[in-house]
Order: structure tokens, then sequence, then C-alpha cells
């Protein structure tokens, strides 16, 4: 996949700044026409109409051959360079785009998918070059027979619709709420992949997840609406041609003011949570992340709003990022552990992270581009601390890699 050309930012060197991180300073062309810290110069960020998109770059059609169809008998693959440390049951979605959620879960936990011969857990990750056993695999059939909509099945498809940011025949773009979950887990009766079953079209086909968000961060939830289009978004986020950008608020003022955190994570599970801690190369399990932020705006030195650029896609990765430099999201209920802080007044102790832009290309070409509103919890935040949500946004000229 092609991706949009930018000049590397020069790097300059920091006494005093956060374990993990590195400054960066934005280009020239950035810190000209007028623009001053603290100022507003022509936001680049403001919120657009809704339900519409604003592409950044024009790129022409591109031809992307139709998936393969799904095996009708036992197949063995062998797991190429892209897809090195890929989980399994990511590979599976990756692979095959067409297949749910469940049916993944439930061919893993029968032992039918082996590697190298042995059963697999869905959160193993693969190797460069190991062999994977797939069985037959097929779609989920259609439900409801083309009939008319139950009343709670119109009521979830009402509640998709007013999530909608963008759609065309190919894509979705959602605005999830806090606390929805994007799939099912333990203790999770409803999901958005439970809800995209009353969008199946007349051959069957549901929409499909490319990525994920955290139950209570809200804000861009890509979907593909058929199998096509589920293989080229799929390879645009394995091949890091999505760009994402995040909102948050944070305790304290992180310095300097923009900076890149690069460390390896890892997960640690309990009975009862599971956490990602800060590893080192070479741990099991470890893997590289690495975030960009950048300060938009304070309040009396106590909080930030910071904007935040994850190259690498690990779980919790921001979380965790602004936990180890010491400025953990406000209302994060696994991350936040900074002693005798008190929440200001009026404020929600929710998590304050909104998935605010993805820019990604189009898989018939183009560039599909689009931001999502504050969240009522946020948005009251930012009106009690007086912070403007049009601020320029300096994380757009952070680098990609």
């Amino acid at each position: 996949m092609s991706r949009r050309t930018r000049k590397p930012l020069p790097k300059r060197n920091a006494g005093d700044r956060p374990k993990g991180a590195r400054p960066y300073r934005g280009s020239q062309a950035e810190r000209s026409k007028g623009h001053r810290p603290g100022g507003k110069p022509g936001a680049r960020f403001a919120t657009p109409a809704p339900h519409a998109a604003k592409p950044f770059k024009a790129e022409p059609a591109k031809e992307i051959a139709e998936p393969a169809p799904l095996p009708i008998k036992v197949q063995t693959v062998v797991v190429t360079a892209d897809e090195n440390n890929m989980r399994v049951d990511r590979f599976l979605e990756a692979r095959f785009p067409g297949l749910s959620f469940s049916h993944i879960q439930r061919i893993v936990r029968k032992g039918e998918l082996r590697v190298n011969g042995k059963r697999a857990d869905s959160k193993d990750r693969l190797e460069e070059g190991q062999s994977v056993r797939i069985p037959p695999l097929k779609l989920d059939a259609p439900k409801g027979g083309g009939g008319s909509l139950s009343d709670a099945a119109a009521k979830t498809l009402a509640a998709l619709k007013e999530m909608i940011l963008y759609e065309d025949a190919d894509v979705l773009v959602l605005n999830k709420p806090a606390g929805l979950a994007v799939q099912g887990g333990s203790g999770t009766t409803r999901h958005l992949d439970q809800m995209l079953e009353v969008m199946r079209d007349a051959k069957g086909q549901k929409p499909r997840l490319v990525h994920r968000l955290d139950k209570e961060t809200s804000g861009c939830l890509l979907v593909a609406k058929t199998r096509f289009a589920a293989t080229a978004l799929t390879g645009s986020f394995r091949h890091r041609s999505a760009r994402k950008i995040y909102w948050a608020l944070v305790a304290g003022v992180p310095k300097p003011k923009q900076g890149r955190i690069s460390t390896f994570l890892a997960k640690d599970e309990s009975e009862e949570d599971s956490i990602m801690r800060i590893a080192e190369h070479g741990d099991e399990g470890a893997s590289h992340a690495v975030t960009y932020y950048a300060v938009v705006e304070t309040s009396a030195q106590k909080l930030a709003w910071v904007s935040l650029k994850p190259v690498t896609g690990r779980t919790h990765q921001l979380r965790a990022h602004m936990a180890h430099i010491d400025h953990a999201i406000v209302g994060d209920p696994k991350y936040f552990n900074k002693e005798n802080w008190e929440l200001p007044g009026g404020l929600q102790k929710r998590l304050h992270l909104l998935a605010r832009r993805i820019a990604i290309p189009h898989p018939r070409g183009g560039v599909i581009d689009v931001t999502a509103p504050l969240p009522p919890h946020m948005l009251q935040s930012w009106n009690l601390l007086g912070l403007e949500a049009d601020r320029f946004d300096p994380i757009e000229n952070a680098p990609e890699d």
C-alpha cells in the first residue's frame, strides 16, 4: 500500500525529559504562518461536518484481487515475514476476512487449527516459517431469512446508524461510544461484532472489524462491508499505511512537550485481570511499541491535553506508554497509579481517551480520512477546563516510524 509522503523531522537533544521519551519538533512549515505556542493558527484538526470524510490526498485506483475462497478441505500454509509475531486469531482474520470472531474461537478451541503440529491458543504469536494447519472453513449463514427485522434488531440497526461517521459501498467508520465493547469476552453480553449481525447483506455477508478499540475508548472504528475491503484494509494496517491519532487528558504536563516513547511491552495475566507491562528486549511475549505525543494545551500545569500517534498497534499501548512516562490518562482504571492524586471537581472518573482521527488508503483508490468528536464525558471536561477543541494539533507532523 502506498503511504502519504512526509519529510523526516529533525531531532534535538533535551535535558529534562521523561524516561522512554525522545523529543521531536515540527517542521519549519508547521512553525511558520504566525504560529506561536498557545495560538490558534487555522486548526488543521477542526471537526468536519457530521457523516463526512475529508480526504487529504487523492491516489489512483488500485487493482486488488478478490480474496481466495475459503478452504473446503484441510490445508497447510506457511507464516510469512509480514505475519511474523501476529496473533493466531488475527492471522485467521487477515487470511480469511469473511470469518466471524465466534467461528475463529471455535476452531481454535476445538484444536482444529494446529501450529507445527501442535494445538494453539488464539492469543499465541506466530513466527515466520511456521506451518499452520487450517481446517475447512465457512461463512456464517445469514440470519432471519431476509425477512423484516425484529423490534430488537431494528433498535440495534438504528443505534449503529447513529454511530456512522462515514459510509460507502465498501467501508464504514463508526463513532464507537465509550463503554461499548468491540468484541465478546468474559462477562460481555453486548458488543459491536454482535450488533453488526443486523447489517448482513443479501448474500449473507456481515460487516467485518479490521481493528480494535478498548471498551472504554471512544472514537473512530473502521469496519469493512465486504471481503474485498477487509483484505485491503487489513493489509494497510499490517503494512502501517494507516494513520491513527488519539486525544487524551493526562495528569501533569509531559516534558518535553513533544516526544517519542519507545519501549517493549508484554502482557501480565492473572485470574482477575491482565495488564501490559514495560518489558526488556528478548523477554517472552515482548513486542516493540512506539508512540509519538504532543501537548496541545494545559490546565494550571496539573492536566494536559495530549495528542498521540501510535506507530505500532500493541494492546493498551497508549495507556501503558503514558503511565510509563508518569503522565497516566485520567480515569484509566488499569494504569492510573499516581498516589495522592485527586480528580478535579466536575470531571467524570472515566477513561479520557478518544480515537480522534483515522486516515487509511481506500481499497479502490484515494484515502479515507475521518474525524470523531469528543465523547460527552470528555467534552464536559474540555468545557470545565477551558480547553479549546479547535486548537492547532502539532502531532500531525510527527514521523511515521
